[in-house]
């Protein structure tokens, strides 16, 4: 295994059980910083649940039309989905054909595999020795398969020091590396707070979501009719590219919140209009039940995004930014979200000092330091620093 020189003039497979779309997250942007970074970056969509075929062309590489050296992979497997969850042996030794079809559809030697996926849909072990293999999990792992996903891997970075400790059995060079920041969301024209009414208010994500405090947030919308709320993300099955569900409860809870006069669904915005769109906001909300909650209160991708605004952040407990009390004003239980709403309410009555210049200046330059280009620069200096010493 030959240890990457820098992260910079190499080909690289992507790994993730999320597809390219309009809602991006952390593999999408790392995806597109390593592009721009002058690598070569082939990012592996994830098979379609419902279709399988043994047509040649069953695996399309298609270069993406906004960044140059980034290529999309689509590809269906030659055989059913489901045989992952009812025969899970019998799909490990079917996924190597189409490992090798993949890499045959790239046309050339791999240098490094990122890999995102703790479904472990493709396991890095199938993978080539030779190939430097990242494993870099950003979501909470819950289950056997999203730990052993890591088998194979030679370094591994999360988003929380939480996940990194499931992984400690591996025995292998890992890092804290926070979620990056997309320069889009830097150098936007400052707006300062609102003095008076409506107070702007904003949220973003996928509010499909089963794991969203749904009676505290419909709360505080109620409970707040000065303030304005801005709903900026996916709130309907057919804008998602990431996997969600629009049952009975999650469209009564849409309708509950789009009855409100003082609330507003933007839908899913490309990344600068996102950017200019939170800059605009008085305010950023956060409102997750971390007894449901995938990340489990750990960390979030938004975080960052709402920094780079400078404006007061009001969320549910998040353990990474415990402390930084100078940077989110957070629910200090980790059970409920009962004291959430008066929180919000204080802040929002105490505007002013929350949205002071220091504070604002405070939250801005923390997320400059933690951009993608930067994060990306941790990784390489923690991979030649770690892994050489190792290897000496």
């Amino acid at each position: 295994m030959q240890i990457p020189s820098g992260l910079t003039n190499k080909v690289i497979l992507i790994l993730t059980p999320q597809a390219w779309g309009k809602m991006k997250l952390a593999k999408h942007h790392y995806a597109i910083e390593l592009a721009k970074a002058g690598n070569e970056v082939y990012f592996l969509n994830p098979p379609d649940n419902h279709r399988w075929s043994w047509s040649r062309k069953r695996i399309q590489v298609k270069s993406d039309e906004h960044q140059r050296g980034l290529f999309i992979i689509d590809q269906q497997l030659y055989f059913p989905y489901r045989i992952k969850f009812h025969a899970r042996k019998i799909y490990n030794r079917l996924v190597k054909k189409q490992i090798r079809d993949i890499l045959r559809a790239i046309h050339k030697p791999i240098d490094i595999i990122w890999s995102f996926d703790i479904g472990n849909l493709f396991p890095l072990s199938y993978f080539d020795k030779n190939i430097f293999k990242i494993f870099h999990p950003v979501d909470e792992p819950s289950d056997n398969n999203a730990i052993i996903a890591a088998s194979g891997a030679n370094v591994l970075f999360s988003v929380t020091r939480e996940i990194i400790e499931k992984y400690k059995d591996f025995k292998i060079p890992s890092e804290f590396i926070n979620h990056g920041i997309s320069e889009e969301f830097l150098g936007n024209l400052f707006i300062r707070p609102a003095k008076g009414q409506p107070i702007n208010v904003g949220l973003s994500g996928n509010f499909l979501r089963p794991d969203l405090d749904r009676q505290i947030l419909i709360q505080i919308v109620r409970g707040n009719p000065e303030c304005r709320f801005h709903f900026f993300g996916i709130y309907m099955t057919a804008d998602s590219n990431i996997g969600s569900s629009e049952d009975a409860e999650v469209k009564a809870f849409i309708d509950r919140l789009q009855d409100f006069t003082n609330a507003e669904f933007h839908g899913v915005l490309k990344t600068k209009e996102l950017a200019m769109a939170l800059n605009r906001m008085d305010a950023l909300l956060i409102c997750y039940d971390m007894q449901l909650d995938q990340s489990k209160g750990t960390n979030y991708h938004k975080v960052m995004e709402y920094l780079s605004t400078g404006k007061v952040i009001i969320s549910n407990n998040i353990t990474t930014y415990q402390e930084y009390p100078e940077l989110i004003r957070m629910n200090e239980s980790r059970e409920d979200n009962k004291l959430l709403p008066a929180l919000f309410r204080d802040t929002i009555t105490n505007l002013f000092h929350w949205n002071s210049d220091l504070l604002m200046n405070q939250r801005k330059s923390f997320a400059n330091k933690n951009t993608y280009s930067h994060q990306l620069e941790r990784i390489g200096n923690f991979i030649q620093g770690s892994l050489s010493t190792r290897h000496q």
